[in-house]
């Protein structure tokens, strides 16, 4: 990782109230139209489709983490990470075990390492990097499919990304606005202590709105507890992505959304958020809570 530690840092920087308002209209268009899309494959659409859905937004994700590696200079195995990182997401929905496909994808990562150059002394870095993606990007995302197995498990996972991206949205709105405070100064320069606060609040918030819009079932004391899980983890989740990106130099992971980024940066606070919010569903929530 020497190579992407000495890079130079692309500079962040505030831009202007023209700059920030042409953003915040690229990502409020970005969201008209994603999330409608999102909410029917959900609501409206075959299991098959919501499970098409997941499998190809963490390989996209998983393209784009290598990619951002390749291009820092670091060797990653990228297409036995696509392909494993596929079989790993899906194995979540499968017959078959997500512990034996993690597994498999382990060792014929660490195989592939073998194939060093004659003499060579063998280079684990590619191996190291490509199995950190598999397990960030696609294990964390399949906590999804199991998500929305459970009972109620469509407006669990509505619930999911409602808290999350107003969140987000709210933090990045304040922080904006009226943020001076840094929050994590070397890993992300313009997190700040008011967005972060605008957050956890919001999530709070919008966690309590969703018992009166679509999930009548969900009590006050529920709602609040699940807003400051996710309004905690989904911040700790884009904090880590953050860090990636600042390692190796980058700002996005990607361009594939406008006003945000690439695939990953979408769903940086999702792949903390999913696993936690489906353990506390699963292993944690009260019956009747």
């Amino acid at each position: 990782m020497s190579r992407a530690h000495d890079l130079p840092l692309r500079t962040e920087v505030r831009g202007t109230g023209e700059t920030r308002r042409a953003a915040l209209a690229k990502r409020v268009l970005s969201t008209l139209v994603l999330l409608p899309l999102f909410v029917a494959v959900v609501v409206a659409g075959p299991v098959w489709l919501f499970g098409v859905l997941i499998v190809l937004v963490s390989a996209l994700g998983q393209w784009e983490f290598t990619g951002m590696f390749e291009r820092a200079g670091v060797r990653t195995f990228r297409i036995l990470g696509l392909a494993g990182g596929v079989l790993v997401t899906a194995s979540f929905a499968l017959p078959m075990s997500e512990r034996l496909a993690l597994t498999a994808v382990l060792l014929a990562v660490f195989t592939a390492s073998l194939r060093g150059r004659d003499g060579a002394r063998i280079d684990w870095e590619p191996a190291a990097v490509t199995v950190f993606g598999i397990c960030y990007v696609n294990w964390l995302l399949g906590y999804g499919f199991w998500l929305r197995d459970l009972e109620a498990g469509t407006e669990w996972v509505l619930l999911l990304v409602w808290v999350t991206w107003l969140g987000e949205t709210a933090a990045y709105l304040v922080g904006s606005a009226v943020g001076t405070r840094k929050l994590a100064p070397a890993i992300s320069p313009n997190k700040t202590v008011e967005g972060a606060v605008a957050q956890l609040a919001v999530s709070v918030l919008a966690a309590a709105a969703a018992r009166a819009w679509f999930f009548g079932a969900l009590t006050l004391r529920e709602a609040v507890a699940v807003g400051v899980l996710l309004g905690v983890a989904g911040q700790l989740g884009d904090l880590v992505e953050s860090a990636l990106k600042r390692s190796v130099g980058t700002k996005d992971t990607g361009h594939v959304i406008p006003g945000h980024g690439g695939m990953l940066d979408r769903v940086d606070s999702l792949l903390f958020n999913a696993p936690v919010l489906f353990y506390y569903v699963a292993h944690v929530r009260l019956p009747g809570a």
